[in-house]
């Protein structure tokens, strides 16, 4: 038997992204962000609310990053999230994440946050909160690559969102080998 919950935003895993800008007057914000993903190729897809000072710094630089948060700092990932830089405009120093210039945006990379997608803004609807922007670059630190150069996810230990619990799950082990396994069933 299954138990119906009505539309909710159900779908598992959840990236959660910390946003990172600069504003005006070059200082760094970021914010934690679950609702959003790849949407096409070169694209990525978030729903933001216009009031989040990051937005304003997104609009305004039409350039940003968007960080995996990772198992190690999970509670400064959610601090980044609880309080807003409207209020505490020195939340990233609070956190004690450090930043530098991305090479190829006009915004942060999080030092301690070893993987970021560097993008341009392509899209912004202040009513929906729909945000798409252009992938301009994917860094990371060679603390988190495999033996043959690429992202090893477990060594990343990136966090999803359980929205159903309020929680922060760690990504698990490897179970299977894409667009091989299903080749048995052929």
């Amino acid at each position: 038997m299954r138990k119906n919950f009505g539309a909710k935003p159900y779908a598992y895993p959840q990236p959660v992204f910390i946003v990172a800008t600069y504003d005006e007057a070059g200082t760094a914000d970021a914010m934690n962000a679950a609702w959003g993903g790849i949407s096409d190729y070169h694209e990525l897809f978030m729903c933001l609310s216009a009031g989040h000072k990051t937005v304003k710094n997104i609009l305004l630089k039409k350039e940003f990053t968007v960080s995996m948060a990772v198992e190690k700092y999970a509670a400064e990932c959610d601090y980044l999230g609880l309080v807003s830089a409207n209020d505490v405009p020195n939340k990233l120093e609070k956190a004690g994440f450090h930043t530098k210039k991305s090479e190829f945006v006009d915004a942060p990379v999080i030092k301690e946050l070893p993987m970021a997608i560097e993008c341009r803004l392509k899209s912004y609807d202040s009513e929906t909160g729909h945000l798409f922007a252009e992938i301009v670059n994917v860094s990371a630190d060679e603390s988190v690559l495999s033996d043959d150069g690429n992202i090893d996810i477990e060594k990343l230990s990136p966090i999803t969102f359980d929205c159903t619990n309020n929680a922060y799950i760690a990504l698990g082990k490897k179970v299977g080998n894409a667009f091989a396994d299903g080749k048995k069933l052929k």
